[in-house]
């Protein structure tokens, strides 16, 4: 078969000499457009002379040469992901060569994204490798070389196509025109009060097994029995103490909110030196629960809480001992409430910061009310010890891995580079390998006891453990991993990707996306998204890599997406007129935020809408839906 599709090809080429006459049907234009100050994309453009077609990246074996872009050079620079190519493929059956093959037939365009420190000093240097045909023909295979330098902080390029379009336009507010269609499709994305509710209890069990908590249940609910002659008044003091526990948690919860606000909550969730801060504050709390050092507050403190709570009376002395058990167990519950907090925040709900501490609270509170009114389980209750501080180290594991989530908000916020996905993923593999040999009893920490044997729930959570990293290292090549796509950075800051069904963003501009769309005559999809956006990964990872979804975004759509967390400085920060007041845009994140509100009246991420060449809404907004099928339907406008 390989001997007769390359004879058929080079009778096709013979067919194509035509003496005195050189055909040319394919001309190429490259050009650099710059999305940020460290980032770009080199647009490399093909225009096809009827009747001529232009092959694809990706053909089969034996066929005829694929399209390919070679980047010889690339001094001062990265490829940011692989070559997108947005352009609608056609595929079709070719009895010349038997199978099945795609091509490009009146234009096709490249884009590769680059990223750089200093745009100065980018110098790029390749070719494109190309072969064209028509029904009767074939052309040889042919080169046309290109080279860029000295990328400027604003491509001229994308100034002159910019400026064929009133950019203002694009701007222009179309709320009203958005709702006639109708509210959104999906939901907010914001997670419920109820999973909002249960993820405090889980918090408050978790707690309850740590070092700080487990060995004062059963001295605090002692010390209430013996407070009284009374029984009955024992064990109803030792309930009022679990309420107290409540009464002070909410509270906190709702001094949170009133001090901050919800919508500031959700802002503070997303702020890079917000996510640095507590990055560092989970590991400094793992590098506690590893034995390196024990974090306590001033004893003075319980101490004086202590003395209060045995010179008054009533209730107020309860009060005072609830006091006292906060701060006690503070080095454990710490890390648990914050970060407890930071997830709510995210939630946009006035009550979600006080709904989540009933939660923990509550589950914090059983135990001494249950053991108050049934004291002879005191006695079957599992003594404190080695086992204990293997909850401690599991926990210090685990902060690790949490700990990195928050430091990828901001090393994506700022376009650090740092913890790209490959390298956010290396880590989590070898700390959940490590857990798992800990939890085997291959490793030991200075507090731990000696085991001789390995437990029975040791050896099942360590297969657990094990298990999970594995299914981690298939996402070193690309895989998506959709069960961590919540936690893990997007694909696209993965420089090495063997996994070719995701979908990358044509435009990360609005301007500069919408004047290629009103160029090609097509629609826009607009995502507006977030670094720090849990519900942006999962839609990417869940949705748009349906095989329809993919299909319909690429051939039909100019896919824009603006990132309302991106903290890059403008080159020239300006003031906007908003409700009355002047408000600053600085970052790029400013921008695309205040496109958001001013534009479509909404602020939530994610949120798509989807736009004519010229900024009028062609449907109702979409905002958060894992089912394939309703994006689907929302794209075909059904």
């Amino acid at each position: 078969m390989l001997k007769k599709n390359t004879l058929v090809l080079l009778a096709l080429l013979l067919a194509s000499v035509s003496f005195g006459q050189i055909y040319e049907p394919v001309k190429w234009t490259v050009e650099q457009k710059n999305t940020t100050e460290n980032t770009a994309e080199i647009h490399i453009h093909a225009t096809i002379d009827d009747g001529w077609h232009l092959y694809g990246l990706k053909l089969p074996t034996g066929g005829p040469h694929p399209t390919s872009i070679v980047f010889e050079t690339l001094d001062n620079a990265s490829k940011a992901g692989e070559i997108q190519a947005p352009s609608k493929l056609l595929k079709q059956f070719d009895a010349n060569f038997n199978m099945e093959l795609n091509w490009y037939s009146s234009d096709a365009l490249f884009i590769q994204k680059i990223k750089f420190e200093d745009a100065a000093k980018v110098k790029i240097k390749g070719y494109v490798e190309f072969m064209a045909c028509n029904d009767k023909s074939c052309l040889p295979p042919s080169k046309f070389p290109f080279s860029i330098g000295n990328i400027k902080t604003v491509a001229k390029v994308a100034e002159k196509v910019v400026a064929t379009v009133k950019t203002s336009d694009y701007w222009k507010p179309v709320i009203k025109e958005l709702n006639s269609f109708g509210s959104g499709e999906g939901t907010s994305g914001a997670t419920s009060l109820w999973l909002i509710f249960l993820a405090g209890m889980l918090g408050g069990f978790l707690a309850l097994l740590t070092p700080c908590v487990w060995p004062i249940i059963p001295m605090t609910v002692s010390f209430f029995l013996k407070r009284s002659d009374n029984k009955k008044l024992g064990q109803r003091d030792a309930i009022l103490y679990g309420l107290a526990i409540i009464f002070i948690y909410v509270l906190l919860g709702i001094l949170i909110t009133l001090i901050f606000g919800a919508s500031a909550l959700n802002s503070l969730s997303t702020n890079a030196v917000f996510n640095l801060l507590f990055f560092a504050l989970l590991v400094v709390f793992a590098i506690s629960f590893f034995g390196a050092f024990e974090i306590t507050l001033p004893s003075s403190w319980s101490t004086k809480l202590d003395a209060k709570a045995d010179s008054t009376a009533g209730f107020i002395s309860i009060l005072f001992m609830a006091f006292t058990l906060v701060l006690v167990s503070f080095s454990c519950t710490g890390p648990i409430i914050g970060t407890l907090l930071v997830q709510v925040s995210s939630s946009g709900s006035i009550l979600a910061p006080a709904i989540g501490m009933f939660g923990f609270a509550l589950a914090l509170s059983i135990p001494f009310s249950l053991f108050a009114l049934f004291p002879s389980w005191l006695k079957s209750m599992p003594r404190s010890g080695g086992w204990l501080n293997s909850v401690k180290v599991v926990l210090a594991f685990l902060e690790l891995a949490l700990a990195l989530k928050f430091f990828s908000v901001a090393d994506l916020a700022y376009g650090w580079h740092i913890l790209d996905r490959e390298v956010f993923l290396a880590i989590w593999i070898v700390i959940f390998a490590l857990l798992g040999f800990y939890l085997l009893g291959k490793i030991r920490f200075a507090h731990d006891n000696e085991s001789k044997h390995t437990s029975v729930l040791g050896v099942f959570l360590a297969i657990v453990s094990f298990a999970f990293s594995m299914y981690i290292i298939p996402g070193l090549w690309g895989a998506p991993l959709k069960a961590i796509s919540a936690f893990a950075p997007p694909l696209y800051t993965q420089d090495f990707n063997l996994y070719n069904n995701d979908v990358h963003p044509a435009f990360t501009d609005y301007d500069l996306g919408m004047a290629y769309a009103a160029d090609k005559k097509l629609p826009v999809i607009i995502d507006f998204s977030g670094f720090g956006c849990v519900n942006c990964r999962k839609m990417e990872a869940s949705v748009w890599t349906d095989p329809t979804v993919k299909e319909l975004l690429k051939k039909d759509f100019v896919l824009i997406s603006l990132f309302v967390d991106d903290k890059k400085p403008l080159v020239k920060p300006y003031e906007v007129l908003e409700n009355g007041r002047n408000t600053s845009i600085e970052t790029i994140g400013d921008k695309w935020s205040y496109l958001q509100r001013s534009k479509f009246g909404a602020n939530a991420q994610p949120f798509y809408v989807m736009l004519d060449n010229e900024g009028m809404p062609l449907n109702k907004s979409y905002t958060f839906n894992e089912n394939p099928a309703k994006f689907v339907n929302w794209l075909k406008r059904k």
